[in-house]
């Protein structure tokens, strides 16, 4: 049963997620860094405020914070828009690259049209 138990743990999986949980913490760190101070001082250069916490009404002595909802929804799509424009999207051009084969890279459209023609040709 400990033996079970040992390979359980040390299984790729499990190790794999641990190391991705980690470095996914320290990411998350560093996006967070990048929203406070770099993103939110400049929002703040607009709008004139680099946070809206202190924005409330009170109804019936009970205070409503928009201005933390406000605050919290642009941390948020900074962080998205960071994500996808430092992530996602040279991911996605790096991916491209690499399924592109050379073969298809020196070959024209008009010759590649020509191979693919023979080819349905030869099938049959």
């Amino acid at each position: 049963m400990l033996q079970e138990f040992k390979d359980f743990v040390f299984r790729g999986n499990i190790v794999e997620l641990a190391v991705a949980f980690v470095m996914g913490l320290a990411f998350a760190a560093v996006i967070n860094s990048l929203v406070e101070n770099i993103v939110m001082p400049i929002i703040a250069m607009i709008i004139g405020k680099p946070d809206f916490s202190d924005l409330t009404f009170t109804i019936n002595d009970s205070v409503y914070r928009y201005g933390a909802f406000i605050t919290d929804l642009i941390q948020f799509l900074a962080i998205a828009a960071a994500v996808f424009f430092f992530i996602v999207k040279p991911m996605q051009a790096m991916l491209r690259r690499l399924e592109r084969t050379p073969a298809e890279e020196g070959m024209p459209d008009e010759e590649r049209r020509h191979q693919e023609l023979l080819a349905a040709l030869r099938s049959r």
